[in-house]
């Protein structure tokens, strides 16, 4: 079928707002469905005068308000009479970003049996009361799905393929009011119709009108829930088989293992701290915990094998349970709540010990930058507690993935006084170098972690000796500490029977490589790093997070990159 998509508007009683809405989507060229939902005389002779002067647009009237939900139901049935194959739904409001209009579009043409979903990127005009509906939403839609796929299933700027969309609203009985849009993407889901997430930007204008009463729509929102609820435990079986009809066989590269979660998880995850502290916190955490072990086949298998290597190399007979796998993905949730309450200022100096604070207060005193090489061993995050608690450190983190960059963008709303600043980097280039070159000379500090290889040159790593096998570590850090020619440190952060600890070791004065011995000089500092790094695993075991196969192969031989951006072994 050739792709042909339309836009559907519903309209109850926005007169103020849908001709400025209408002329910003006249340029797109796109046919343009209104349906009026049972309109005051105003708005009905407003939408009538646009279908007059504007031959794209089509008006659908309905005599009785159906509500959102029912309204464009309605529109959908009429695009599909007039052989449209998709149609994009926009509020006719003003919240949507129009300009991301071609954006919905472009996505929808290489994923034609896809439903393209906006997640909505708030300014300061949305309203609280609002916000909070939202999240508790969305956990009760991952429930409903066990899945994270949707994003956000409220936002009501989306792009449908009529077929699919058409035969599930014409055989089902589905919400017609504020709860249509979460439960036709639920439905939508279980049908196996993929949902893909595209970030838009969404206002609230100041002399805009909601329709969304918040008694009334909460109580159907909450019915539709249980509906759910029940209709995904009669799914329950085809749900897990889905979820674990994967790629078989295939080892990927860490870069490539999509992030489960969102920032909307991580806001609903500071929400859930703040208003019920961090006891209540961890009982929310028992089922979410079980939930990922269940399904993270990939992240379970790698715990496994983390253990039985750590096992075997301190001679111990044990076998690896389940229970330890489970309170090592337990360990690494209670780690969340370690990051937010740093970040709001709940962890206090006082409940930090520092091992090696000298080296901090001379840095300090002399206005000394360096490298702090970090691992992936507890919580770094704590950085802030003994970087910016009456201190003057300038902490500069690099991060290789964009999945960091959303967690400091929802943590900075939190305390923006923080002095942890994340530097996203998708290659360690010239410009990097520079840049991070002028931070070190004007006495700030960079984090960099040395347990992870990197994500664009495969190869540029060095066997070392890790807990009995030989894993690949990148020599990335390490080059990079020679190239900015300045003391360097290890850190690592761990929690002891309730108190942090936070080690900082003197590594090298600095690690400028001889040329001809850069080789052995990289290898042996490498393998230095691999042996401290294993000596507080040992301390800490269930405190290391890396739940990707580690020792797998990382040379170029191996791995290549697909045509999708994501990696696979050959």
């Amino acid at each position: 079928m050739t792709y042909s998509p339309c836009i559907i508007i519903p309209n109850y009683n926005h007169a103020e707002f849908i001709e400025q809405v209408i002329g910003r989507l006249l340029p797109f060229q796109l046919p343009i469905i209104m349906v009026n939902d049972g309109s005051n005389q105003q708005t009905r002779s407003v939408l009538t005068e646009i279908e007059a002067k504007h031959p794209q647009v089509t008006l659908v009237h309905l005599e009785v308000n159906q509500g959102k939900g029912g309204a464009v139901m309605e529109g959908m049935r009429k695009a599909t009479e007039m052989g449209f194959s998709h149609a994009l739904q926009i509020d006719a409001d003003g919240q949507h970003n129009l300009k991301d209009v071609p954006k919905f579009i472009e996505l929808s043409k290489k994923n034609p049996l896809s439903v393209i979903c906006g997640i909505p990127i708030y300014d300061h005009s949305v309203p609280l009361g609002r916000l909070i509906p939202r999240y508790i939403t969305h956990f009760w839609v991952w429930v409903e799905t066990l899945s994270f796929t949707i994003k956000d299933s409220m936002c009501g700027y989306r792009l449908y393929p009529l077929e699919t969309t058409t035969q599930l609203i014409n055989s089902s009985t589905i919400g017609r009011r504020m709860d249509f849009d979460t439960e036709i993407l639920v439905r939508l889901y279980w049908q196996q119709v993929n949902i893909i997430s595209l970030p838009t930007k969404v206002t609230y204008p100041e002399e805009g009108s909601s329709h969304f009463n918040l008694l009334k729509d909460n109580w159907l929102i909450t019915k539709m829930h249980t509906r759910l609820f029940f209709g995904m435990l009669r799914r329950f079986p085809s749900l897990i088989k889905h979820k674990f009809a994967t790629r078989k066989g295939k080892q990927q590269h860490w870069s490539s293992i999509e992030e489960r979660g969102s920032s909307i998880g991580i806001g609903l995850l500071v929400w859930l701290y703040r208003v019920f502290g961090q006891w209540i916190f961890r009982l929310f955490l028992i089922p979410i915990i079980g939930y990922f072990v269940l399904t993270g086949k990939d992240a379970r298998k790698a715990s496994y094998q983390y253990w039985h290597n750590l096992y075997v190399h301190q001679n111990r007979k044990d076998t690896v349970k389940w229970t330890t796998v489970y309170n090592h993905f337990y360990q690494f949730g209670l780690s969340a709540i370690d990051k937010i309450r740093a970040w709001l200022g709940d962890i206090k100096r006082s409940d930090v010990t520092i091992h090696g604070q000298q080296h901090f207060d001379f840095l300090l005193e002399q206005q000394q930058g360096a490298v702090f090489i970090a691992s992936h061993l507890g919580n770094t995050e704590l950085c802030r507690a003994l970087g910016t608690a009456g201190q003057k450190y300038r902490i500069n983190a690099l991060v290789f993935t964009k999945h960091a960059l959303k967690f400091q963008a929802i943590l900075s709303k939190i305390n923006p006084q923080s002095q942890i600043n994340l530097i996203q980097v998708d290659a360690m280039g010239a410009d990097t170098a520079i840049l991070l070159k002028d931070k070190v000379d004007q006495g700030e500090i960079v984090i960099i972690v040395g347990d992870r290889t990197s994500i664009t040159n495969y190869g540029r790593v060095e066997y070392a000796d890790f807990l009995g096998q030989k894993a690949p570590f990148s020599q990335g850090p390490f080059i990079l500490a020679s190239v900015l020619d300045c003391p360097v440190f290890l850190l690592f952060c761990t929690k002891q029977q309730g108190r942090y600890h936070v080690y900082l070791e003197p590594f090298a004065d600095s690690l400028k490589f001889a040329r001809n011995q850069r080789q052995q000089q990289l290898q042996y500092s490498i393998q230095k790093y691999a042996h401290r790094l294993q000596d507080h695993c040992i301390k800490a075991p269930d405190q290391w997070f890396n739940f990707y196969n580690f020792w797998q192969q990382d040379d170029s031989q191996y791995i290549e990159r697909t045509f999708d951006g994501k990696h696979q072994e050959k």
